[in-house]
């Protein structure tokens, strides 16, 4: 199995581990105690086509201000990110394979070694979905595996959409033993360009098969503080938001 970095959270963020449980609700209590510990589980994310420069300055300042666990964005504005977190300590985040999961492996090995050499600490690619449905498994964990090397080896993380909303619910299964196998960080839930977005039930499952062997990143389709905890409580350690900075005053508002 490909080594797997290890991802710190903030001292009052540190997870519970017992013989591999993940404590959520310990978890989720921690993270919605303040803003400033909730901002930290969030990737501020922009991956609109239609994204210009200035929207992505706005987001990465935002990133900033907030405190969020990184900026999320397409390959195209990498470098720019990267140049203007430079010197916060928060890292930049990129999506491959992105959204179809139809690349080929060295396609996206290709791409994660030119991220990544950009500065790029955080990459999200899709699984092979029609691999998976197909029973191709081993040819869906080899573009992971092919994605998890080049990150790994150039100090950065790797989050595996799923895309939980084409799958059934064995696929589900299967695709993050695949993941996590391959060399996955995280297990993640959705693009947000598909038919649905995170579900407490799929967030419940990845947790159930993740356990403290890897992180659950919940996105797509969430706007609200409620969202939010719900989805803390079923089990994710990372939200992925275009809603950030308006949950976070949510909670300042109570």
């Amino acid at each position: 199995m490909p080594h797997r970095i290890a991802v710190p959270l903030p001292d009052d963020l540190e997870p519970d581990f017992d013989n591999g449980f993940f404590d959520s609700a310990a978890f989720a209590r921690e993270a919605l105690a303040t803003p400033q510990s909730l901002a930290r589980v969030f990737d501020h994310t922009l991956l609109k086509p239609d994204a210009s420069r200035t929207q992505v300055e706005t987001l990465c300042r935002e990133t900033a201000e907030h405190g969020f666990a990184c900026a999320m964005i397409n390959p195209v504005w990498a470098a720019t990110a990267v140049s203007c977190l430079s010197g916060t300590g928060i890292p930049v985040g990129v999506v491959i394979g992105f959204p179809l999961g139809a690349s080929l492996a060295s396609t996206l090995r290709q791409e994660a070694h030119a991220i990544t050499r950009l500065g790029v600490r955080e990459l999200d690619m899709v699984l092979s979905i029609g691999q998976v449905k197909s029973g191709d498994y081993h040819a869906a964990e080899r573009s992971i595996r092919a994605a998890a090397e080049v990150a790994h080896h150039n100090g950065a993380i790797l989050k595996v959409i799923l895309e939980t909303c084409l799958l059934t619910v064995e696929e589900k299964l299967r695709a993050s033993e695949i993941a996590i196998h391959a060399g996955a960080d995280f297990l993640k839930t959705s693009t947000g360009f598909s038919t649905a977005g995170a579900t407490v039930s799929d967030v419940a499952l990845l947790r159930g098969v993740a356990g403290s062997r890897c992180g659950v990143k919940a996105s797509g389709g969430i706007r609200s503080l409620a969202d939010v905890r719900n989805l803390l409580e079923a089990g994710a350690n990372r939200i992925g938001a275009s809603a950030s900075v308006s949950i976070l005053q949510e909670l300042l508002a109570q």
